[in-house]
């Protein structure tokens, strides 16, 4: 499934300072969908290349870290349940910022 993926607010400096990926991520084993929990371990595995505590908590992000769906935040449409689909876009930006 092709995917855009978009970082920011920081979390770009995971990926290699790189904001915008355009990803072919495959579904589970034997799923017939591609929900944000797939997508998210795809994440943490293909695309971090260092420090995923700082994105990832558990299975989900972090806390401080948004996420958009099409520009819909993730958790009106249903959060690690949300079903993705072909060209989607996926935003992640941090909102936690030092001072």
């Amino acid at each position: 499934m092709h995917l855009t993926l978009e970082l920011g607010g920081g979390l770009e400096l995971l990926c290699e300072s790189v904001k915008v990926h355009n990803v072919n991520v495959d579904l589970p084993k034997g799923a017939d969908k591609l929900t944000m929990k797939d997508l998210l371990a795809w994440v943490r595995t293909n695309l971090i290349k260092e420090r995923p505590e700082m994105f990832m908590k558990g299975e989900s992000v972090r806390p401080g870290v948004l996420v958009l769906v099409n520009d819909c935040d993730w958790e009106l449409s249903g959060q690690l349940d949300t079903t993705l689909e072909e060209k989607d876009v996926v935003v992640f930006i941090s909102t936690l910022h030092g001072g």
